[in-house]
Order: structure tokens, then C-alpha cells, then sequence
């Protein structure tokens, strides 16, 4: 008895370790909402993500954001307190300044709105929903239902009004409006600048007030209406449409804000479910607030009929869900393949539109006539053909002739751009061979393998002085060693043209080991996983651990410096200074990639469905799948210490790869995932390397 007793006080020390190692507080999906788990605010400070706490809904491109002074990117400051109002989209964690911010609408009070001044008192938000209160008594929130938003505001006694902005855009993208007035409503539409301002956009509107209203054209698209100086509440309504004003109107809604609010925050939390982790509180909070993120676009842009315009502005009509606003060239690898994943149903609407794009017009940036906000589309190819390989269907046949005409007119003037274009003429090669053109995938096959020529006369000789520059030789917001791993789809040929698998490694152990290695950006995002398909894997599990979880340095930053000082911390951080200085999400690109990090499964080569391994970062992760399905990833002996796996099963069959495949997880079941303090090599282990000649 004595004996059992000593086991059971040994059992109760050995939990109450655990727990304190996993953190004093746990969270289950089973008793606590994801939606409640998101910190809105996360990367809204200065240049630390450019995201911001707007009233949104997922894949809406309405979102209702706080105006403030100063701003940043996004157009709001988690520090300021001097508000000019409120927009209505922004194109979330992009560069370039930003884009968005159309139709400012400010509260006032008295005859002149110039004389109130909105200086923050309280603020809160959620999925869905922001508050704010200004120091004389206005109070503003806000809601986003789809393309349709409310917005209550509360004002003391007295005269009193709004003030409309029509022709308010970020850094000047505003182009033209045009609005015409009907008693408590505007109508109308508006265009502006894309992100970066390559093309333009536009958009359809109604925003229409409650109550009666007498509205005061003040010209250069500015007016003013005012209120009841006895009323103390003010509803605004407002719906976006990429197809017209009717459509806008049609889609203003009639429910009450509170009914509204509250659905907009189940529909989030039905998307935050998707995946369930449980574990470590805190962990979970960063989770679900990056989950989020990847969640903002792109765009819906089709009505409730059907109908949408595409990147030509012509008016067309589907079944199928249309989107636009795209950053392929920053998420391609992250945020898409974790959507194909997690909402399929809209996925295959995504990949329908990519295709599109090849029919009705596509630029690397934007066209003049896009129907949405939008940043960049290169490499759109290679989301094809993942999704392709992945089960979602695309006419290859019927756009190949475009395909043809993007590839043969893609840039090689800088070493970045060579690789780059290397790429696509790969995938070009790959869609033939499913085409049966032998003749035609043998030809850019052949062009996918000049990249030997351009790898070699700039990224084989790593001693001379500008390899280690940002922009050396015209490189794109990198330097040569960041760039030079850039061969996804022929890492065979990469190690071979290195020297041997010891060569590569000394190569790649230098880079990390001279922290080369930028996360402030998407050139160099691969390379943490390409320890994989070596004899010393278990280095790509402890990389792609430290970057998500722990202490690192990083040199490189987006603004070109390095040299002004080190950051030494966490890259993740629960906290509106969150990421790196300079560092953008890139729509949801830098978010996907810690969520696929955190999930134990990175993609291995956008192209493939492939997908690397290491320790997931909760004891368990739960893919809701279509039909029912879920695949579970559990892990024995969790410890945040135990960086390397130690052995694998697939439902509860041992499992000698480093990487599962997209049929493994939409087929469903658990995989168990055993971990290790200490590296374990496997050298009998099957390991996944791309290469050309497969």
C-alpha cells in the first residue's frame, strides 16, 4: 500500500511539473470561443506588422477602421490619440504605404466640424466590432456583417453633425467620385489608387444615415449634414458592391446593431474554429489573434446573385464566388496553401478567380480596372498548379495560351528575378506535362533549368564583399546570401551545384550561424526547412521552433538598413509592437506561416503537395475538414523545451517520413508526433527533396 501511495504522490508532483511548464492557465475549444481569444490590436503600432483594429469580416472588402493622427500604414496608431474619423477598407499589413481608407466620415459637434477635435478616452475591440470614446462625450462603434457595416454613434445634447470626406484615400491614391444625394442617403462610387499605386480600383457605395437628413455640399467631395440637437444616438449604414450602387443599397442592412455585431462575431468564431489548439493560454491567444490575420482577404467581390466584375470592370455572372485583392507574391507560400487547407469550400472560388485573371486581364501589380483594393499577382502560376495538385479543379486548357504570354515576358535582369522567373517556367513545364505537351514541357523545362547558369554567376561565390548588402546587384529588399537558396521546385540541383550535401550544409550552418537569415521579409522564408532533406533534418525543427517561439537576432530589415542595431527577442509577440521593426503580415503571409509552424507542418515547395514537419507548439492541433473529417495532430512528451521529433505515427501506425502530403491530412485521423530533447537522427527515415527531374 505504502508503495501505491508513493506512486500516486510521484503521479501528482510529475502533473503539477507539466503544468507549470505548459503555463498556470490552459485553454480547450470545448469551454472557451476562439473569437475571444483575439487581440485585434496585435501589429498596430508603428512599423511592427501594419495591421489594424478594424471592424471586419472574413474576406470582406469593407472593413471600418479609426482614422488617426499620426498614422501608419494602415492608417491608425495604437498610440495616438488624436482621431480624424473613420474609413471604411484598408488592404491590412501590405507595404507601400498602405492602401485604402476611403469615405472618411467624422462626428462633430457645434456648426463647424474643423473645430472638434476626437481625442481617444477608452477604446476596445473584437473580431468584428470597435469602440471608442472621445474625451467630449462622443462615442463611436462599429460593426461589419459581409460588405454591409453599422456604425452607432452616441453624442451629448446640442448641435451636432457628420462630415463626409468622399474623396479621403491614403498618400493621395484618391482618383474620382461621383455621388448623388437622396434625403438620409448617398449613392455612389469611388476610385482610387491600388497599394503601391500601380493601378486603380473601384468601388460601389451607399451610405445612408437612420434618421432624417439635410445634407451640405461643401465641393472637392466634401460634405456635411447635421443632426438633432435633442437625439443622442446617430445610426450610419453602409455596404460596398464592385458591381453598382444598386447592389450597395441592396445590400444595406436591416437588422439592429446589436444582431448584427453578435452575428458577425459567430461567423468569426466559426472560421477561428477551423483549427482547434489546446494548451498554454497565452500561446493560444497569439494563435487565434494571427489566425485572424489570415482571414482579411482576399476579397469577396461577387453579390448574392452572382454577378461581379472582373479585373476588365465588365459585369459578369457565376455560381461560383469571386475574389480580388491579392499579395500572391508575399503569401503564395504561406496564406494560400493554409486556405486550401482550412476553407476549402472558398478556396476553390480563389484559385477560379486566379484563373480568371488570365482571361479578363492581368498585371504583375494591377490593372486600371480592377474591382477591389489589390497589391501584386506574380507567381500566380505556381498557386495554379499547387491547387491543381491539391484537387481543385483548373482549366489549364483554356488560359494556357495566357500562360504562355505571362512566362515569355517575365524578367531576368537581376539575380533575384532570374530565380524568380525560373519558378514559373517550372510550373509552366509542370501544367504541359498534365496538358500532354510533351514538346512544350520539355521546352520550359529546359528555360526552368537555366537558373544553373544565373545561380552560378552570382550566388556560388559567397567571398565577395556585397553578399551580405541589401539590394547588391538590384536585388528586390534582400541580399545575395538570402536570396541564393531561392530554387524550391530543384533543391537536388541546388545541393549538387554547391558541392555535395557537405558543401551545402557548411553553406547553410554559415547563414544561420552569421544570423544572415531575415524574417522581416518573404526572399528567404523557405530556408529554416531546408535542413530537411539532409542528413541533419533535425535542424530544420529547431529553426522553425526558435523563429516561432523563442529568442533570435535579426540584422535585416524592410527599410534596407542593418547596422543600427540588432533586435535580440521573440518574433511573435501578443502586443501592437509585435514582429520585427519594419516588418509587414503581407496579408496574412507572416501570420500563415507561424500558424503553420505552430501546427507542426510547413509547405515543403508551393507546387507540391507537400508539407514538412516538425513539433507543433500545442499538445494538440485539430483540422476541422469538410464532411465531418478532422486531422489531429497530438503531441507525446510536450514540453516547450523539446524542439526535435523523436519518432512519428500516422493513426497509430509508425510513420517513417519527415513530411505528410495533402491527401494525408483531408483524408483525416490523428497524427502522433513524439518528441525529444535532444536531436535524434534517423537515417533509414524517407525524406521529400524536390528536384527538375521529377
Amino acid at each position: 500500500m505504502k508503495s501505491f501511495y508513493s506512486l500516486l504522490a510521484f503521479l501528482l508532483i510529475f502533473k503539477l511539473n507539466v503544468l507549470a511548464q505548459h503555463g498556470a492557465t490552459q485553454f480547450s475549444i470545448d469551454n472557451t470561443k476562439p473569437v475571444d481569444l483575439v487581440n485585434v490590436f496585435l501589429g498596430s503600432s508603428a512599423d511592427h506588422g501594419q495591421m489594424s483594429p478594424a471592424a471586419s469580416y472574413p474576406f470582406s472588402m469593407l472593413s471600418i477602421c479609426p482614422q488617426t493622427y499620426p498614422k501608419t500604414h494602415t492608417g491608425y496608431e495604437y498610440l495616438a490619440k488624436k482621431f480624424l474619423g473613420f474609413t471604411h477598407n484598408r488592404f491590412e499589413g501590405v507595404g507601400c504605404q498602405g492602401s485604402g481608407g476611403n469615405i472618411l466620415i467624422k462626428p462633430f459637434l457645434g456648426t463647424e466640424p474643423a473645430k472638434t477635435e476626437l481625442i481617444k478616452a477608452t477604446e476596445q475591440a473584437s473580431p468584428g466590432y470597435y469602440e471608442v470614446g472621445f474625451e467630449n462625450q462622443i462615442k463611436a462603434k462599429l460593426t461589419v456583417l459581409g460588405n454591409s457595416g453599422k456604425e452607432i454613434y452616441q453624442f451629448p445634447k446640442g448641435a451636432k453633425g457628420f462630415y463626409v470626406d468622399l474623396g479621403y484615400a491614403f498618400n493621395g491614391a484618391f482618383v474620382a467620385e461621383e455621388h448623388e444625394v437622396q434625403n438620409n442617403k448617398i449613392t455612389g462610387w469611388i476610385v482610387s489608387k491600388t497599394t503601391c499605386g500601380a493601378g486603380k480600383y473601384k468601388i460601389f457605395y451607399c451610405l445612408q444615415l437612420k434618421g432624417a437628413a439635410k445634407w451640405k455640399d461643401l465641393g472637392d467631395h466634401k460634405l456635411t449634414v447635421n443632426l438633432d440637437a435633442e437625439s443622442a444616438i446617430e445610426e450610419v449604414n453602409i455596404a460596398f458592391s464592385s458591381v453598382s450602387t444598386a447592389a450597395a443599397q441592396k445590400a444595406i442592412s436591416k437588422a439592429g446593431f446589436e444582431e448584427t455585431k453578435a452575428e458577425s462575431k459567430r461567423d468569426w468564431n466559426t472560421n477561428l474554429s477551423k483549427i482547434a489548439v489546446s494548451g498554454d493560454l497565452e500561446s493560444a491567444k497569439l494563435f487565434y489573434s494571427l489566425l485572424y490575420r489570415t482571414m482579411q482577404s482576399p476579397y469577396v467581390i461577387s453579390e448574392s446573385d452572382g454577378q461581379y466584375r472582373n479585373t476588365k470592370g465588365e459585369l459578369r455572372k457565376d455560381k461560383e464566388i469571386r475574389y480580388n485583392g491579392w499579395a500572391i507574391w508575399d503569401n503564395y507560400r504561406t496564406q494560400l496553401p493554409l486556405l486550401s487547407l482550412i476553407t476549402p469550400e472558398r478556396y476553390s472560388g480563389m484559385v477560379t478567380s486566379i484563373a480568371e485573371m488570365y482571361q479578363s486581364g492581368k498585371k504583375d501589380y494591377a490593372t486600371q480596372t480592377e474591382p477591389s483594393n489589390t497589391v501584386r499577382t506574380e507567381h500566380a502560376i505556381v498557386v495554379l498548379l499547387d491547387a491543381y495538385r491539391k484537387g481543385y479543379p483548373v482549366d489549364f486548357k483554356e488560359i494556357a495560351d495566357s500562360l504562355v504570354k505571362e512566362v515569355d515576358h517575365l524578367d531576368y535582369k537581376s539575380p533575384d528575378k532570374a530565380l524568380e522567373s525560373s519558378y514559373d517556367n517550372w510550373a509552366l513545364s509542370q501544367i504541359f506535362i498534365i496538358l500532354k505537351n510533351k514538346e512544350k514541357a520539355a521546352f520550359y523545362l529546359n528555360k526552368a533549368l537555366e537558373y544553373k547558369n544565373y545561380w552560378n554567376k552570382d550566388f556560388k561565390d559567397m567571398t565577395r564583399r556585397d553578399v551580405d548588402q541589401m539590394q547588391a546587384r538590384g536585388l528586390y529588399q534582400g541580399t545575395i546570401w538570402q536570396y541564393r537558396w531561392f530554387v524550391p521546385y530543384d533543391f537536388k540541383g541546388l545541393v549538387a551545384l554547391d558541392g555535395g550535401e557537405d558543401a551545402y550544409l557548411a553553406k547553410l550552418d554559415e547563414f544561420f550561424e552569421r544570423d544572415l537569415y531575415n524574417h522581416a521579409n518573404e526572399p528567404d522564408l523557405q530556408v529554416p526547412l531546408m535542413y530537411n532533406f539532409t542528413k541533419v533534418a533535425h535542424k530544420s525543427q529547431y529553426w522553425m521552433h526558435q523563429l516561432a517561439a523563442d529568442t533570435v537576432i535579426q540584422n535585416y530589415f524592410n527599410d534596407n538598413s542593418r547596422g543600427i542595431g540588432s533586435y535580440i527577442g521573440k518574433i511573435y509577440r501578443n502586443q501592437p509592437h509585435a514582429y520585427l521593426r519594419t516588418m509587414d503580415d503581407d496579408a496574412g503571409a507572416m501570420s500563415a506561416w507561424y500558424v503553420f509552424t505552430a501546427s507542426g507542418f510547413s509547405p515543403a515547395c508551393v507546387g507540391w503537395p507537400i508539407y514538412y514537419l516538425n513539433v507543433p507548439l500545442f499538445p494538440t492541433v485539430t483540422y476541422q475538414l469538410p464532411k465531418g473529417k478532422t486531422f489531429k495532430i497530438e503531441v507525446e512528451q510536450f514540453n516547450p523545451k523539446h524542439k526535435y521529433i523523436h519518432s512519428v505515427k500516422l493513426n497509430g501506425k509508425p510513420f517513417n517520413r519527415n513530411y505528410i502530403t495533402q491527401d494525408d491530412i483531408v483524408n483525416g485521423g490523428i497524427l502522433t508526433i513524439k518528441t525529444s530533447m535532444v536531436p535524434v537522427k534517423n537515417e533509414n527515415q524517407e525524406k521529400w527533396i524536390s528536384s527538375i527531374e521529377e
